[in-house]
């Protein structure tokens, strides 16, 4: 891997982040503020299911 892989990454990380915004920014604005009453905990777990199902996903196209 080089740094032209890492930076294509992070480019499409951006591109998909910036698509629930773009295509529905009330429900968007509501995702975020609903995200904001959640408890630290289950928040926290919601961003580890992430990295969970992330890295999963990685190793089954990598491999």
């Amino acid at each position: 891997m080089d740094w032209t892989d890492l930076l294509s990454a992070i480019a499409l990380v951006m591109v998909i982040e910036g698509l629930l915004p773009f295509a529905n920014p009330r429900g968007s604005r509501r995702v975020m503020a609903e995200l904001s009453r959640m408890p630290e905990n289950k928040l926290r777990l919601v961003g580890l299911a992430s990295i969970a199902s992330g890295l999963l996903l990685l190793w089954l196209v990598r491999s």
